[in-house]
């Protein structure tokens, strides 16, 4: 899966790159021709002057991974991230060359944004940093600015509201409700008085008496009998015996 990611397109313009910075050749086989690390090395010192001081031209293979590394070293110093550098055996190995031609486009991109002139048009640009320092009056202001996140109160107006701690009627046709006449109707909002009545209810401005016998509040009247206290409906006087005396029975007494 590796290798079909890999983009002959990109190593062509990778060559030629490389060949018109350093001046090299790379040959016909491009991992055979980098592989010893030489190019790459003399390619960097092109980027930052003296970035990697010694380049061994050994054919053996600890001096080509030396070479290797110290460039891998050098990219880290240039600015380039972590995730975009390669590994040696990537390269000598060919264990992974498509990330070696990941590493090799980042550098190019880099090298394009510290102003490297060149006649190939390869790689992509880094962003730059934008810091903007306000004051604190700017800061203040941007405090009362409404931002997108909230929406947006483009167009809105207080056409049709009503004052300040008016209700407001709630109304919808397609319920059948209709708009309020006027400021006697009970809104949604209120909740709703259907199946309401006043049976029971005393006259409008009567004293309630609120009865509390922990308090020692009297009652207004005592023939009357409280919900709170029960209900007498189905109660009868049978077996009761007016004006006698009623004897209580406990079995420890007795």
């Amino acid at each position: 899966q590796l290798a079909q990611k890999y983009d002959p397109q990109k190593e062509a313009e990778l060559r030629t790159w490389i060949e018109s910075v350093t001046g090299k050749q790379i040959g016909p086989d491009f991992q055979k021709g980098l592989k010893d690390g030489v190019i790459l090395c003399e390619l960097m010192n092109k980027l930052q002057p003296n970035s990697v001081r010694k380049i061994n031209r050994s054919a053996q293979n600890w001096h080509q991974l030396e070479n290797l590394s110290n460039f891998i070293k050098a990219m880290a110093s240039y600015g380039m991230n972590p995730v975009d550098l390669f590994e040696a055996n990537d390269l000598f190995e060919s264990g992974n060359l498509t990330q070696v031609q990941v590493s090799l486009l980042a550098l190019a991109g880099m090298a394009k944004t510290k102003g490297l002139q060149s006649g190939v048009d390869i790689g992509v640009k880094y962003s730059e940093k934008q810091q903007r320092n306000f004051d604190e009056a700017k800061m203040k202001a941007g405090q009362c600015v409404i931002g997108l996140q909230m929406g947006t109160n483009k167009c809105a107006s207080q056409s049709g509201m009503t004052a300040y701690g008016t209700r407001r009627h709630l109304y919808d046709p397609k319920n059948q409700i209709l708009p309020p006449m006027d400021h006697s109707t009970i809104s949604l909002q209120m909740g709703t008085n259907k199946c309401a009545s006043q049976v029971g209810m005393t006259a409008p401005g009567t004293r309630r008496h609120i009865y509390d016998a922990k308090m020692g509040t009297e009652k207004c009247d005592n023939s009357s009998m409280s919900l709170q206290m029960g209900s007498n409906q189905g109660a009868n006087q049978s077996g009761q015996v007016f004006g006698l005396g009623r004897q209580i029975y406990d079995p420890k007494y007795c």
